[in-house]
């Protein structure tokens, strides 16, 4: 298994949790977040649908650093908030090791 497959398994399921609320408590004022969501949602079916393969989530993955400003937390960044840029900087990391 590798670095990649480990942090799918480990944190994917709760990004899934965890990205749609977090475009409810804090869209308004970070409108950012949606495409975080959206972007996790297809790299999560990306993912469902490579079975044991790793997908393709170059693209992806670059556009959640630009959007994300490299996954720089907002002054009001709950602690969901925090998790969910926690989680798809390591799966970022993973994904290139």
């Amino acid at each position: 298994m590798t670095e990649f497959d480990t942090v799918v398994k480990e944190h994917f399921p709760t990004l899934e949790i965890y990205t749609l609320p977090l475009t409810r408590a804090h869209g308004k004022n970070h409108p950012e977040v949606f495409r975080v969501h959206e972007l996790f949602r297809r790299m999560n079916e990306k993912v469902k649908d490579s079975g044991s393969d790793k997908p393709d989530l170059d693209e992806e993955f670059t556009e959640l650093r630009e959007v994300t400003g490299q996954y720089a937390l907002p002054g009001d960044a709950c602690e969901t908030y925090e998790a969910v840029y926690e989680m798809l900087s390591e799966a970022d990391d993973a994904y290139y090791a």
